[in-house]
């Protein structure tokens, strides 16, 4: 949902994108943001819906995506940098980020066919080098182990096929027959048997697919109902099943090298990402209370909220509202920005100005800048919640900082 050239949104009746309706109307965006953007939205609003893992992958920062454009426009489409955020509307799991340093070196230890990917001299150097250091904060100490992860990880990532088939075969034999001991018991942040049946499932995927073993690079990331993470531009990831509510920087730019029957480009992902590492607690996100709504009397007795997701970044924020009985209701402040209003549950009514209309599981609307929006719920929350809806915005910089 946006209005990124490759699949721009449609006017339900007439068909006119959203693209040519803001460039031809900038006040919908307000004149800041058409001015900042090219008259264009910011963000790409999305819903994934994650049967089966999606690529290791990474999106390029704004100087990188440039140049991957103007040397590969076929499989580097747009010049854009691409940010996301994610937030679980079921259960989901993923790999994000590079794991603490400490449990790298205990899966090379405890996963034979891991090691012999990177090789023991290229293994004992990755450890002797962070030994240590693993959790210093010293800039020298961090670039040291930042260089250290990356050698190793380069060399797995250029493993030939032979090598990997065997190796394959023998961390499957591994995880099916070890359980809970598997991967010496796992490590801090997932258990053994946990590990082993998440490279039995993968593999059932992707037979034979290096992301086998990059995963004992990542964090394994599990997030409930609610709870969100953001990726900055070069951080490393892969989705593996649940449904989720993506929004990004408006840009289709991805590097792609495992899990994937698409291009891949191991040299260009190998070399771009930071090999920041750290527990995936760090890129796990803290949403507050959205301030610039009210809520009426049947919303504030059935416990509704408005929860607000506010990444590091200008492009997008994202407003989760849970409206729980018959009447309850939600009026949302001006703001002086865009809006892109998706329901995910239940039924009631969205209201512009004079405007009403019927919301409800599936429904989008697209919000012009300066509006204030009431939504009411018509259903009750039987199991918890009635009406949800997600709102991603953008406004100009300065306001969005007061948040």
């Amino acid at each position: 949902m946006g209005t990124h050239p490759s699949l721009p949104s449609k006017e339900l009746e007439t068909q006119r994108t959203l693209h040519d309706l803001v460039q031809e109307n900038q006040a919908l965006l307000s004149p800041a943001i058409a001015e900042r953007y090219g008259n264009k939205l910011p963000f790409l609003f999305k819903v994934l819906s994650i049967g089966k893992a999606l690529s290791i992958q990474a999106h390029p920062n704004k100087k990188l995506a440039e140049q991957l454009h103007a040397k590969d426009p076929k499989n580097y489409p747009d010049d854009n940098h691409k940010p996301e955020m994610t937030i679980a509307v079921t259960p989901f799991d993923g790999l994000c980020g590079f794991r603490p340093l400490a449990e790298i070196t205990h899966f090379l230890q405890n996963i034979p066919s891991l090691r012999k990917l990177v090789g023991e001299e290229e293994a004992k150097k990755f450890e002797d080098a962070v030994k240590g250091q693993e959790t210093s904060d010293k800039d020298a100490d961090v670039e040291a182990n930042k260089k250290a992860l990356q050698v190793a990880f380069t060399k797995v990532m250029n493993t030939d096929k032979e090598t990997l088939a065997s190796a394959t075969e023998e961390l499957i034999n591994a995880a099916k027959s070890e359980g809970e001991s598997f991967a010496g018991e796992g490590g801090p942040s997932n258990g053994g048997k946990e590990l082993a049946d998440l490279v039995i499932r993968l593999n059932e995927q992707f037979p034979g697919d290096i992301g086998l073993f990059v995963q004992f690079f990542l964090n394994y990331v599990k997030l409930e109902v609610g709870e969100a993470m953001f990726l900055k531009a070069d951080d490393i990831h892969a989705y593996l099943s649940g449904d989720i509510i993506e929004c990004m920087a408006s840009s289709d730019n991805v590097v792609r090298a495992g899990f994937t029957p698409k291009f891949k480009d191991v040299s260009t992902l190998t070399t771009m990402l930071t090999y920041s590492y750290a527990p995936i607690s760090e890129q796990k996100m803290e949403p507050v209370d959205y301030p610039y709504t009210t809520l009426n009397a049947a919303a504030y007795s059935s416990n509704s909220s408005n929860t607000l997701y506010n990444p590091p970044i200008p492009e997008f924020a994202v407003v989760r509202t849970a409206l729980n009985r018959t009447g309850a209701k939600s009026t949302f402040d001006p703001i002086d920005g865009p809006s892109i209003i998706l329901c995910t549950k239940g039924k009631g009514t969205i209201s512009v100005g004079p405007k009403k209309e019927t919301i409800e599981e599936g429904y989008v609307f697209f919000v012009g800048a300066t509006a204030e929006v009431v939504i009411e719920s018509e259903t009750d929350g039987q199991d918890g919640e009635g009406l949800v809806t997600f709102k991603a915005f953008c406004e100009i910089e300065d306001e969005k900082e007061k948040l």
